[in-house]
């Protein structure tokens, strides 16, 4: 009788847990509505195209909300966990008038506040005018809660103002031209995990950022975003930049010679924010991020977590066409490379940088050289080793690795934000591999390593020896 009930009890979990596990399919956005709360579910989108409009809003379709120190509006919020959501095959578009839909609220267009949850496989698209910006900013993914993971997802996103100038007119609180940002992809809470995704960057923000995240992981992704040459933003005969006689935030005008990301960073960390796990509110900064073989093309910045805390590490990253390829402020940039056409491969943040370890090989330029600050790299702070690496190629003229001094950045002339340029560099080890010379300026001091490249010493106590190519 016992081993009856015993068997009975067996059959009766393993029917439960093949319950549980067995995968749901849904044939539409509203049928997949009820199961973002919910916990042990798998469920399957059937493939196809759908869309979200504005009219679904008025409708009162989307009317999801998270509150914390600024209440957002969802349109896809996933609260449940331990589930897998698979969207293979499936395209959403979303109407860029749904970013004003919901009137002074910010939108999410997708988030997640769960726990241990996976969603891989969806396509997103932003459709409509880049200009249909949101009445007050948006965001497409925003990764809150813990353990999650978003997969395989390929993002377009559009729609802000003003675009094609990046931060040429404004980013924070001061600004010459109001600005409504919107950016792709905001990864927040704990141990959480982006993976193998592609983004089309084709807006005014960043398009992956970290706020508030603990032990966060980029991995296997690609961002392309769009640039524009300054002289080309100068000859235009109308528009918003025209209104205000290019006169930028930086207090001048808008100088020739620089080429401008019209989105902003690549990959970027910042030392505050707010998240929500498992219901509590929590305010913190960004610490012990990971960052790997991820490829970024035409950002403000290819990886730039200086502002994060705790262990940084980025690893078989690619920056392309980007003003500045990585600032990691202190940590490891371990087998990189990047191009130096529109700006420094490398360039440290604040002078009091110490101790990054990076290995960075520079790529022959893809496209033509527009590299108004002159810089391949831009080193300061103290106790780094740093080794650059690159081919016989034809280096171009006008360019150097430079050691302090004047960055010569388009939002630094003119005495602009001095405490960010003009730094001293010293006590650290560098192993210049390539045949672009190294600029050692008058704020240069116990600099020792080897270079390929010609050696121009202002400073003191540099030792730095002239090698040949055969001798590294």
């Amino acid at each position: 009788m016992k081993r009856n009930i015993i068997l009975k009890l067996i059959v009766l979990a393993t029917c439960i847990t093949t319950s549980l596990s067995a995968q749901i399919k849904v044939n539409s956005i509203s049928e997949l509505l009820p199961y973002l709360d919910d916990d042990h579910v798998s469920v399957k989108l059937k493939p196809g195209v759908y869309s979200i409009k504005a009219e679904d809003v008025a409708k009162g379709l989307y009317q999801k909300e998270v509150k914390l120190k600024n209440t957002s509006k969802v349109l896809l919020l996933f609260e449940g966990n331990h589930s897998t959501y698979d969207f293979t095959g499936v395209t959403i578009n979303i109407d860029t008038k749904v970013l004003q839909a919901f009137g002074k609220y910010q939108v999410h267009e997708l988030q997640i506040i769960g726990n241990n949850n996976v969603l891989k496989n969806l396509t997103m698209v932003d459709d409509g005018s880049v200009h249909d910006a949101p009445t007050r900013r948006a965001t497409n993914i925003v990764m809150d809660g813990k353990n999650n993971r978003i997969e395989g997802f390929h993002v377009t996103t559009k729609g802000s103002y003003p675009y094609g100038y990046g931060d040429a007119f404004g980013k924070g609180g001061k600004v010459v031209i109001p600005h409504r940002k919107h950016s792709a992809c905001l990864i927040r809470g704990e141990s959480n995990h982006l993976k193998d995704s592609k983004f089309i960057h084709k807006s005014y923000g960043h398009c992956i950022f970290m706020q508030a995240a603990s032990n966060p992981i980029i991995d296997g992704c690609y961002v392309e975003g769009e640039v524009r040459k300054t002289d080309d933003m100068l000859k235009e005969t109308s528009g918003p930049a025209f209104d205000v006689d290019f006169m930028t935030v930086w207090g001048y005008k808008l100088p020739k010679g620089y080429m401008l990301s019209t989105g902003e960073a690549g990959i970027r960390a910042y030392n505050a924010g707010e998240t929500i796990i498992d219901g509590k509110e929590y305010r913190r900064g960004t610490s012990n991020p990971t960052i790997l073989n991820c490829t970024i093309k035409f950002m403000r910045t290819g990886v730039t977590i200086a502002h994060a805390r705790g262990k940084k590490y980025v690893e078989g990253c690619v920056a392309m066409g980007c003003e500045n390829g990585f600032s990691l402020g202190s940590g490891d940039a371990v087998n990189c490379s990047a191009d130096c056409s529109y700006g420094p491969v490398y360039s440290t943040t604040y002078e009091n940088d110490r101790n990054y370890n990076a290995d960075i090989t520079i790529l022959p330029a893809s496209h033509p050289y527009y590299n108004g600050s002159g810089s391949v790299a831009y080193i300061g702070g103290s106790g780094h080793n740093i080794t650059l690496r690159g081919t016989d190629e034809v280096i171009e003229k006008g360019l150097a690795i430079k050691v302090g001094g004047d960055k010569n950045n388009i939002r630094l002339l003119n005495g602009n934000f001095p405490h960010q340029n003009d730094f001293k560099g010293g006590s650290f080890q560098i192993k210049n591999l390539t045949n672009y010379p190294i600029f050692l300026s008058a704020k240069s001091n116990h600099v020792a390593g080897e270079s390929i490249g010609e050696i121009s010493d202002l400073g003191t106590n540099n030792n730095i020896k002239k090698i040949n190519r055969h001798e590294k």
